[in-house]
C-alpha cells in the first residue's frame, strides 16, 4: 500500500455526510482493465480519508494480475471501521465489480455491510439543471472549475497497465497512480455539488414573493410570480432550467423561481354534482336548495363536467393538488390552479411545499 498526504483546494468539506462524521468516511475509486469481472482484472484501489485534520491517500496497486485478491483484502482491512463509503458511480460499477471478484475468490465482501453515498446517483435525477454533455466525474469537476493534472481516462490506461505488467517501469506506474489519485481528489473536490442536491430537496428558505407584469402599450400580455429563494448553502456555479410555465435560475446565495400566472376565468368544480342545477344562460351551477326561484326552462340537472362556478384572479399551475381550493380550465384537465392570495403568500411552509413540487416537475 502506498500512502501519501494530500493537498486539496476545496471550497466545502462538510463536517458530516449522511449524518456520519467526516473522519469516519472513506472516499474510494478502483481501476480495472475492463468492465466484466470474469475476464478483466482489478489492478488498483484508491481511498482517501481524513485523520487529525490531514487528508491521506492510500493506494493498493497490483504489480501483476495475481495480486488483485491481495489488494482487495488489504482494502477491506483498511475500511473495516469506516461508517460510510463515498464514490462516483460506485454503486453502478465499483462495488458490483469488487463483489463479483469476491465471489470468484470465495471471499467475504464487506462492502455490503457499509453505507454508501454515490454522488453520481445523487446528481443524475437533476441532470437537466446542469446541462452538461455527459455526467462523468471529469465533467462535474469542469462545471465546478476544478482542474486536474491527469489527462488520461481509465480506458486509456488499460494498455499502460498491460505494458507495465510485461515490463515494469516507474514512469508508467506514476501515470497509473496519478490517474487514480486525481479521481479520488476530484471526488472530494466535487462535494459542493451536493449543495445543489440539498437545495433541490428543500434546503432553502423563501425570502420574497413579487409579481412581474409584462405589457405591450397599455395591454397586459403576461404576469409572473417571482419567488426569491435563499439556499442554506451557497451554490458555486449558475444553474437554470425551464419547462412550460416554470423557469428557475441562480447561484451563490440567491435563486429566482419564475412562474407564469393564468389570468383567465377559471372554474371550481363541485364534486356533489347531483345536488346542483346547471344554468346554461349564466354558464354556472347552483345548489338545488337555492334554485327554487329559477324557472325550470332555464335550468337542467348538472353533470360532473358543468357543475362549476367561475372565478377571476391570479392563478398558479400545479400538477398535483398541493394547494386547495383548486381550479381548472375544463373538467378533464390534469393541470389545476390555485389563486395566489396575500394570505397564501404569508404561508411560507405551504409555498415551499409548492416550489418543491415545481422543482420536481422540472427534473
Amino acid at each position: 500500500m502506498i500512502r501519501t498526504s494530500v493537498q486539496l483546494d476545496i471550497k466545502y468539506v462538510p463536517e458530516q455526510l449522511n449524518n456520519v462524521p467526516i473522519q469516519d468516511v472513506a472516499f474510494f475509486d478502483i481501476e480495472t482493465t475492463g468492465f466484466s469481472p470474469n475476464n478483466t482484472h482489478l489492478y488498483m484501489i484508491g481511498m482517501a480519508h481524513i485523520t487529525d485534520g490531514i487528508w491521506y491517500l492510500d493506494q493498493w496497486f497490483a504489480e501483476n494480475k495475481g495480486e488483485e485478491i491481495i489488494i482487495i483484502r488489504e482494502f477491506f482491512d483498511a475500511i473495516a471501521d469506516s461508517k460510510l463509503m463515498v464514490s462516483y458511480n460506485g454503486l453502478g460499477f465499483d462495488t458490483s465489480y469488487i463483489r463479483e471478484k469476491c465471489k470468484i475468490y470465495e471471499a467475504e465482501c464487506i462492502l455490503d455491510k457499509l453505507k454508501h453515498l454515490d454522488i453520481y446517483r445523487q446528481i443524475f435525477p437533476y441532470k437537466k439543471f446542469f446541462k452538461l454533455q455527459n455526467y462523468k466525474q471529469k465533467n462535474i469537476e469542469r462545471f465546478l472549475g476544478i482542474h486536474r493534472e491527469d489527462i488520461y481516462s481509465g480506458k486509456d490506461l488499460i494498455k499502460a497497465y498491460e505494458k507495465y505488467v510485461s515490463s515494469p517501469d516507474e514512469e508508467t506506474k506514476r501515470i497509473l497512480l496519478l490517474h487514480n489519485a486525481d479521481d479520488i481528489k476530484g471526488l472530494i473536490s466535487i462535494l459542493p455539488i451536493l449543495n445543489y442536491i440539498d437545495f433541490f430537496k428543500g434546503a432553502f428558505s423563501v425570502n420574497e414573493i413579487d409579481i412581474q407584469t409584462n405589457t405591450a402599450g397599455q395591454a397586459t400580455i403576461g404576469m409572473y410570480a417571482l419567488f426569491e429563494l435563499i439556499p442554506d448553502k451557497n451554490l458555486p456555479k449558475h444553474i437554470s432550467q425551464g419547462l412550460g410555465p416554470f423557469y428557475m435560475s441562480g447561484h451563490d446565495s440567491k435563486v429566482t423561481f419564475k412562474i407564469k400566472m393564468n389570468l383567465n376565468n377559471l372554474k371550481f368544480f363541485y364534486s356533489d354534482y347531483k345536488d346542483y342545477y346547471y344554468l346554461p344562460k349564466e354558464d354556472m351551477a347552483i345548489h338545488k336548495s337555492v334554485a327554487f326561484y329559477v324557472d325550470k326552462d332555464f335550468r337542467i340537472q348538472a353533470k360532473a363536467a358543468n357543475c362549476y362556478s367561475k372565478k377571476t384572479g391570479r392563478f398558479l399551475p400545479q400538477f398535483t393538488n398541493i394547494i386547495e381550493p383548486y381550479f381548472k380550465e375544463e373538467y378533464h384537465d390534469s393541470v389545476t390552479y390555485f389563486e395566489l392570495t396575500q394570505e397564501l403568500c404569508e404561508n411560507t411552509e405551504l409555498i415551499k411545499k409548492y416550489l418543491l413540487h415545481c422543482i420536481n416537475h422540472l427534473k
